[in-house]
């Protein structure tokens, strides 16, 4: 079964970015010699990411300049990029620009993913939208030893212990990986949910 699947980096304190939208915080620790985002995005058919996101992928991969960047990092997987605003498209990248309801969205990117995961790559009030739709699956966070006290909040919605159900906790260098599931996966309870999660994993 494909899930819609919300993986990203965040500090101890729940931000996934400063309050100047940087990742240089980040980009300081130790993430050990393996890097678990090739695995992950391999299993992903179609991703999406909202306006701010997008904005500092542009900025800070230079992207228009040097496309291959872009490809580089996501090949040709479809893009849907969330927006009000006229934003610059990457060149021969797979990327269209959209807004409004996710739901309708979300069922163009489940066609397009082909059976495999949808990726929600953030910021977190897209993905909170998601969550109010209830068509998020899962949560898998990369855990920075870093406090920075404010900053973009991780995923600015109420989900408590009954929407959510740790299934795996792992450490790769100083990053501590948690992952939980979420909606109707959470709701089969920690041992099914982690299992059903696994068994998914085996047959790729």
């Amino acid at each position: 079964m494909a899930k819609t699947q919300y993986y990203t980096a965040t500090s101890v304190d729940g931000f996934t970015a400063d309050l100047d939208n940087s990742l240089d915080w980040l980009f300081e620790v130790d993430e050990g010699t393996d890097n678990p985002f090739g695995a992950f995005f391999s299993n992903v058919g179609a991703f999406a990411m909202g306006a701010a996101t997008y904005e500092w992928v542009l900025k800070n991969d230079n992207v228009i300049d040097e496309p291959e960047n872009w490809h580089e990092m996501y090949g040709d997987v479809p893009c849907w990029v969330f927006t009000h605003r006229d934003l610059p498209v990457v060149p021969d990248a797979n990327v269209f620009m959209v807004s409004g309801d996710v739901k309708r969205v979300h069922e163009a990117m489940m066609v397009a993913a082909q059976g495999r995961n949808v990726w929600l790559a953030g910021g977190g009030d897209l993905v909170g939208e998601f969550a109010d739709a209830d068509l998020l699956d899962e949560i898998i966070l990369a855990v920075a030893p870093a406090m920075l006290g404010s900053g973009t909040p991780l995923l600015p919605r109420r989900l408590t212990s009954q929407q959510m159900v740790l299934t795996n906790v792992a450490q790769m260098g100083q990053f501590a990986y948690l992952s939980y599931a979420v909606g109707s996966l959470a709701k089969l309870g920690r041992h099914l949910a982690a299992d059903a999660i696994s068994r998914e994993h085996a047959l790729r």
